[in-house]
C-alpha cells in the first residue's frame, strides 16, 4: 500500500484527492466514493446556502465514516459557510482565490486542517507563514480556476524546497498512476485529480471520464471566465 505524510495525517489509504469541481459533480455521492475507496474527497460548497451545507456535510457522513473536506474559492460569499464547517466540524477546509488566514485560527481550534491552493512560490511561503496545513501546488495545466502560469512538474518541486515541512500536494493535469508518481517523485505528499473514474462519474457519462487526447489538449486557451479582476479559468478540449 502506498502511503505518505498526506496519508498519515488524515488516516486514509491512498494519497489520491478528488478536486472539487461544483456541486453538481463533487456533491456528497462522489466525496464518499472517493472516501470509501480510500482517497479523500472535497465537497465543493461554493454558493451553496449554509442551511443546505449543512444538510449536505451530515448526508455525507451517512454515506462515509472517513474524513473529508469542503472547499471555498474566497472571492465568492463564504464566511457563513465557513462556520457551517466549524461548527459541524469537517476535517479540512480547503481554500482558493483569497487570503485564508483569517481562518485558520478558528479552524485549528476545531481541530480542522487547512489547505490552500497557489500557483507560485510566493504564495506557498505566504500560506505556510499564515499556518496553512496543506500547500496544493497548482500548474498551470489544471482545469477550472487556475491560480498561475507555471507547469505541475516545474511548480511543485519549487514549492516543495520552499515551504517544508508543510505538506504539499499536486494539481494540474494527473490524470493516472503516471502522474501520481512523478508528483511524489518531485518531493508531493499527494496529488489533486479532477479526472478520476468512479461509479457516479461514469453514470453520469461527463466528460471527465474520458481519456486525455494530447493533441488536442495542447490546444488550451486560457481565458477570461467570469471577468478579468477574478482571473482566468482554464477550458482543455477533451
Amino acid at each position: 500500500m502506498l502511503r505518505t505524510r498526506f496519508c498519515d495525517r488524515f488516516g486514509i489509504d491512498a494519497p489520491v484527492v478528488v478536486a472539487p469541481m461544483g456541486p453538481d459533480l463533487t456533491g456528497p455521492e462522489l466525496v464518499a466514493a472517493v472516501c470509501n475507496a480510500g482517497g479523500f474527497g472535497i465537497l465543493q460548497a461554493q454558493l451553496c446556502p449554509p442551511s443546505s451545507l449543512r444538510e449536505q456535510i451530515r448526508y455525507l457522513r451517512r454515506l462515509t465514516t472517513r474524513p473529508f473536506g469542503v472547499n471555498f474559492v474566497l472571492h465568492f460569499p463564504h464566511r457563513d459557510g465557513i462556520q457551517v464547517c466549524i461548527e459541524e466540524p469537517v476535517a479540512a477546509l480547503s481554500f482558493f482565490w483569497g487570503d485564508p488566514g483569517e481562518f485558520i485560527p478558528a479552524a485549528h481550534a476545531a481541530g480542522i486542517a487547512v489547505l490552500h491552493q497557489v500557483g507560485s512560490v510566493d504564495a506557498a511561503v505566504r500560506a505556510k507563514q499564515a499556518g496553512v496545513d496543506v500547500v496544493i501546488a497548482q500548474g498551470a495545466e489544471a482545469g477550472g480556476h487556475v491560480a498561475g502560469q507555471i507547469s505541475t512538474m516545474v511548480l511543485v518541486p519549487r514549492i516543495v524546497d520552499a515551504v517544508p515541512p508543510a505538506l504539499v500536494l499536486a494539481a494540474g493535469g494527473i490524470a493516472d498512476a503516471r502522474g501520481l508518481a512523478a508528483a511524489l517523485c518531485l518531493g508531493a505528499d499527494g496529488v489533486v485529480m479532477g479526472r478520476v473514474s468512479s461509479p457516479p462519474l461514469k453514470r453520469m457519462r461527463i466528460p471527465y471520464t474520458k481519456p486525455v487526447s494530447w493533441p488536442r489538449a495542447r490546444k488550451t486557451p486560457c481565458a477570461p471566465f467570469f471577468s478579468e479582476k477574478d482571473g482566468p479559468m482554464l477550458l482543455t478540449e477533451l
